[in-house]
């Protein structure tokens, strides 16, 4: 899934939902949903606030599926533990479509599980049928980067944290954003790569122990050095070129971008033995600024720092 499939024509309506919940609803199949998680249950009535909404500052993945298959639900359990591991990346609606028939109808859905990314209110298909752990995770990878790459990086907030006592929210009250990161995550928004960088270089000068600032910045070069250029002809173009560290610095770039998160590390851990001096550090600084853009909890971007490592001495 290309970052592209978000903003491709023809997408669905799903403006229309809003509909009353039908009575009598299953049991949810779960599997996270529990206090401090980031998936939840949701409903057509619900799906304004809990997916269209949310979706505009972090992606949501939606899991379709059906009390009368019994094989959906060990499916969407297995889906929304792997969701909880992203930790508020992304965060995932699940929705039985025999009480809230309505989108299984607008969508053509034909198998269940059917699983869905929406990001800034547009759906994008990304499987349907059981899949397993590791495919589960590469889905959702991609729908992290194909957000990242559409300057969507907000955070999900998790479900069922009880507030501290003296901290709870007024009614209505939105969770009060960072203001430190207001200026670049305006500037992502318009699109200003350059000026996103300007204002989180700011902020990670202020702060430079500030993972969720080195993040941002990260995020808005990567964004900075790919605008304008396309997967496929940077890829044939490194192909070509397989000397020219330019080359090879921007395909992975754009692959990271892609979702092809092992072609990225491997590229430039790669190009880390056969260049020198200058060339070698920036390679090195190069593949850093990639772990940080993709998230230091990510369990490649350890076995890359190792690879790193012994490719460094």
């Amino acid at each position: 899934m290309s970052a592209q499939q978000f903003s491709r024509p023809g997408a669905v309506d799903l403006s229309t939902l809003g509909t009353p919940a039908a009575a009598g609803q299953a049991a949810s199949p779960g599997g996270g949903g529990g206090p401090g998680t980031y998936s939840f249950d949701t409903t057509e009535q619900d799906f304004q606030t809990d997916v269209a909404d949310p979706s505009m500052t972090h992606p949501v993945v939606l899991a379709l599926w059906s009390s009368r298959a019994p094989d959906s639900k060990p499916a969407v359990e297995l889906l929304s533990r792997v969701a909880d591991d992203f930790e508020g990346r992304l965060s995932l609606a699940r929705m039985d479509i025999d009480t809230n028939p309505q989108l299984a109808q607008a969508l053509q859905v034909r198998a269940v599980p059917y699983v869905l990314a929406v990001l800034r209110g547009q759906p994008v298909p990304l499987f349907e049928g059981s899949v397993d752990e590791e495919q589960a995770r590469q889905a959702l990878d991609q729908v992290v980067q194909a957000a990242v790459s559409n300057g969507v990086t907000g955070l999900a907030s998790p479900r069922g944290v009880e507030p501290e006592a003296g901290d709870e929210p007024a009614a209505d009250e939105e969770p009060a954003a960072d203001p430190r990161f207001a200026a670049g995550d305006t500037a992502m928004d318009e699109g200003d790569y350059a000026g996103a960088v300007a204002a989180y270089q700011r902020v990670v000068d202020t702060s430079p122990g500030d993972a969720d600032a080195a993040a941002r910045l990260a995020q808005a070069q990567l964004l900075r050095r790919t605008d304008g250029h396309e997967l496929e002809a940077v890829r044939a173009e490194a192909t070509e070129r397989p000397d020219d560290l330019e080359a090879q610095l921007l395909a992975a770039d754009v692959e990271l971008l892609g979702g092809l998160v092992g072609d990225a590390f491997d590229r430039v851990i790669g190009i880390v033995p056969r260049v020198f001096g200058d060339d070698r550090e920036r390679a090195r600084q190069h593949l850093l600024g990639l772990f940080d853009a993709l998230g230091g909890g990510d369990a490649r971007v350890a076995d890359a720092r190792r690879r790193l490592a012994n490719a460094l001495f």
